[in-house]
């Protein structure tokens, strides 16, 4: 804190009131500065200097695209701090509840059709390498290191086919656009004024359509009834305005869920592990039901889904 306070002073940002605001599963914290009666937010990435740049970048592009993300007031990439616009500290996790998640979804939903217009052009490409690599993580970390399963060839095998198919289903559907990577009730804030703004989003990549949609309603920290969910899934495919039938649409829409929660397993198990950070292992249930789930319901993954059958998380 007293870093902090000195920079502020380096500055020119006197007198201020700073406090803790929060932290995330990186090693970024953050911290609500008051300044003339006004807040704002200091982005602490001085352990993580490198993440700042593409954070630059992606919130240039998002407020060119009309979305609602940040404002950057002062920058110092040497030291890694930013001050950014504050949208206060109401997450939609605060509010969603059974009454009104259709109503929040469908304004989120909103906001990835205006995300999908950003330019994507000039952010990494989400291809098969990476979908793997990302995939990779629960082998390595939730089945290995974390569940201490010993796999055999036979248990390999599952997991790598299963994999392939998943991913030649993700490749199959629109590609090109902008994907935030976090879209879920954590990252989505509800402004002051009732608007929706987008925070979290420096990883940002070139991919698939279905990935941030699949994130914000099989969202690993709440759940709502499946066959509603699938409703607002496809009422993002008319916004898009998409001449793709309903079985298509909601397998790709299953199979991008199969994998980023095959991912999460992985993260949530590393975070653990790896960072102590043990509050994520309370979310492990539900992201290992939402693969369950969905990998039961297809012929190609259907060996997976017996295989995590047998998981008893300790």
């Amino acid at each position: 804190m007293n870093k902090i306070q000195k920079w502020l002073e380096k500055i020119g940002w006197l007198n201020c009131r700073v406090e803790i605001a929060s932290a995330d599963a990186s090693f970024r914290q953050y911290f609500r500065i008051v300044k003339d009666n006004r807040s704002y937010i200091l982005m602490d990435s001085s352990l993580e200097k490198e993440s700042l740049a593409p954070y630059i970048n992606v919130t240039n592009i998002l407020l060119a695209a009309g979305v609602k993300a940040p404002e950057i007031f002062e920058k110092d990439l040497e030291e890694g701090y930013l001050i950014i616009e504050d949208f206060g500290s109401v997450h939609y996790l605060n509010v969603l509840n059974k009454n009104n998640y259709k109503t929040l979804y469908n304004r989120a939903i909103d906001g990835i059709v205006k995300m999908q217009r950003a330019d994507a052009s000039s952010l990494p490409l989400y291809d098969r390498d990476f979908l793997h690599f990302e995939m990779n993580l629960m082998k390595e970390w939730f089945f290995k290191k974390y569940l201490k399963m010993q796999l055999g060839d036979k248990e390999n095998m599952v997991i790598d086919r299963t994999l392939e198919a998943i991913s030649d289903t993700v490749l199959s559907q629109p590609q090109g656009l902008f994907v935030h990577r976090d879209y879920h009730s954590r990252n989505i804030m509800l402004t002051s004024k009732g608007d929706i703004g987008m925070i979290d989003y420096q990883d940002a990549m070139n991919g698939a359509l279905t990935y941030d949609l699949v994130s914000l309603l099989k969202d690993c920290y709440i759940r709502f009834e499946p066959k509603e969910i699938e409703k607002l899934a496809l009422s993002f495919r008319d916004k898009k305005g998409l001449d793709t039938d309903d079985e298509t649409f909601l397998k790709w829409f299953d199979f991008m869920g199969m994998q980023r929660h095959i991912k999460v397993l992985g993260i949530f198990a590393r975070l653990y592990l790896r960072d102590g950070k043990s509050g994520y292992l309370d979310d492990l249930p539900l992201t290992l039901r939402y693969t369950l789930e969905a990998a039961d319901k297809y012929e190609e993954t259907r060996p997976l889904a017996k295989l995590l059958q047998k998981v008893r998380l300790p």
